[in-house]
C-alpha cells in the first residue's frame, strides 16, 4: 500500500468526516461527497495488488472521525 496516499486520504477525511452509525445490524454512513471520496480511496489502497494480508487502516476519534466516534479498522481478510 501507498503509505503517503493513505495519509493523504486520512487528512482529507479529518476536513470532510463521515460519520460512521451502528445500530443493531445496521450501519449508517453519513458525510459529505468529499468524504466519500477519501474513504473510498482507502478502499481502493487497502484492496491493491501486492498489498500484505495483514495491512490495516485505522481512522482515529478525535483525529479522522468526530471526538464521540468509534474506532473504525478496514483491514483485507
Amino acid at each position: 500500500m501507498n503509505y503517503d496516499l493513505a495519509m493523504m486520504a486520512l487528512e482529507g477525511l479529518s476536513i470532510s468526516p463521515i460519520t460512521i452509525d451502528v445500530k443493531g445490524k445496521v450501519i449508517e454512513l453519513r458525510g459529505e461527497p468529499a468524504g466519500y471520496k477519501e474513504l473510498a480511496r482507502l478502499l481502493l489502497l487497502i484492496s491493491g495488488e501486492g498489498v500484505d494480508r495483514t495491512e490495516e487502516i485505522e481512522l482515529t476519534p478525535g483525529v479522522h472521525l468526530g471526538e464521540d466516534s468509534h474506532s473504525v479498522r478496514i483491514r483485507l481478510f
